[in-house]
């Protein structure tokens, strides 16, 4: 079994600096990998991604990371993301990474996806240019990613998205918003590969667990949602994920 840490929406900056490692610096001792679901900084700059680099860079385990739609919002995420790599993060966008533990290859794809709601109550390409662009934008990174997931060669398989692939991890934020939180379009994406597991931020008032359509489980690791530094879940190959609660807050 490997042991596949993870959590998003940490929004580091300055002042958060040093809250995370004390608990991170033991991750040697309970995970195997850690994924971070997005939104690691609050205003996507230079300088806080490298807040974020003196935090999450020099673990026990590698560290494999999407950005989020925070990481955007400076028009940086080129840089956002070099800053990160130079520290060792793996950052993933519509690609993946192949890691061997305990003899087992773990394959992670990564992308941030992107909104349009769930079926029954999502957008479509049609209309206004605006509607087209917003709903194709999903439609490219959920192909993207759909591609990534089936072409990786590994024992076990795991998807890392900042968006919602499924409406359940959704539970508690306001209907309304539920387009800009998710797509289905990533959950059938996620379900067109033999998927273990499924983790995904975004969605600070969401619940933790889901299902995609496909019986692919689905982890919202958000950090208002989890409430401490990583959960840690054990993925192996031919069994579905199972989960385990963090050991540090």
């Amino acid at each position: 079994m490997i042991r596949v840490a993870a959590v998003g929406d940490v929004h580091i900056d300055a002042d958060v600096l040093g809250r995370y490692r004390p608990a991170l610096e033991q991750l040697g001792d309970c995970a195997d990998v850690l994924l971070l679901a997005g939104d690691l900084t609050r205003h996507g700059t230079v300088a806080e991604a490298k807040c974020v680099a003196t935090e999450f860079g020099s673990l026990p385990v590698p560290v494999i990371a999407v950005l989020g739609n925070h990481d955007y919002h400076a028009d940086q995420p080129e840089d956002v993301t070099a800053v990160l790599e130079d520290a060792g993060i793996t950052v993933l966008e519509c690609s993946g990474t192949v890691q061997t533990f305990h003899g087992v290859r773990l394959g992670v794809a990564g992308a941030k996806g992107f909104g349009g709601g769930f079926a029954g109550r999502c957008g479509s390409d049609f209309g206004e240019p605006e509607m087209k662009g917003f709903i194709r934008t999903t439609i490219r990174i959920a192909d993207r990613l759909g591609e990534t997931l089936r072409a990786l060669e590994c024992d076990v398989l795991v998807a890392l998205t900042h968006y919602a692939p499924c409406p359940d991890t959704l539970a508690g934020e306001p209907l309304e918003i539920y387009p800009f939180l998710g797509s289905y379009l990533l959950g059938q994406a996620i379900d067109s590969a033999p998927t273990a597991l499924a983790v995904h931020g975004h969605a600070h008032a969401g619940a933790e667990r889901g299902t995609t359509p496909g019986g692919v489980r689905v982890r919202n690791v958000a950090h208002p949602v989890i409430k401490q530094a990583y959960s840690v879940f054990h993925v192996g190959a031919h069994e579905p994920a199972l989960s385990a609660s963090g050991s540090a807050r």
